[in-house]
């Protein structure tokens, strides 16, 4: 299976109530190669809620403790994040997932880019707390920006190969 960013999928799980819709995602939902994923959700974070960002640091910095997760109203959600990240690796690890294709920009899905914790809009380079688990933990993990519809068959066949193979 492939994780993949609820919002992207349409689930109304964004910070404001909304989604990322992602067409591409979408039309491919349909083979049932995908988990939808949300940390923040996870972590039990309301919806919507106030908007978040990484504080001195990326998501690895986080998992170091050597960062924070705090909202606009400076709210320290670091644990709650934690949680969100912990919970989509232990469904990774259910479902022998070794791929996840998540938001780009958000604080636990970003995978190039995340806010610097300015809230002013501003990006750096670095991935968030979600992300950067994944990765410790071997996962490869696309932004969706990163995705077109030779990536994005190529990364199923080789899912359903890898099922073929553990049978």
């Amino acid at each position: 299976m492939i994780l993949v960013s609820a919002c992207l999928l349409g689930h109304k799980v964004k910070y404001n109530g909304g989604s990322n819709d992602h067409a591409l995602l979408q039309k491919y939902n349909a083979r049932g190669r995908f988990v939808a994923v949300c940390p923040e959700c996870f972590g039990r974070l309301p919806v919507p809620r106030t908007p978040m960002e990484i504080r001195y640091g990326t998501g690895r910095k986080v998992l170091e403790d050597r960062a924070k997760i705090v909202d606009a109203e400076g709210h320290d959600l670091t644990a709650a994040m934690r949680l969100g990240a912990e919970k989509v690796l232990r469904i990774a690890e259910t479902y022998h997932a070794e791929t996840a294709i998540l938001k780009d920009g958000s604080p636990s899905c970003g995978v190039h880019r995340i806010y610097d914790g300015s809230f002013t809009g501003t990006k750096i380079r670095g991935t968030g707390v979600t992300a950067a688990l994944l990765q410790q933990h071997g996962l490869t993990v696309y932004s969706e920006e990163d995705m077109t519809p030779d990536r994005l068959e190529e990364l199923i066949a080789e899912d359903i190969r890898r099922d073929n193979y553990r049978l």
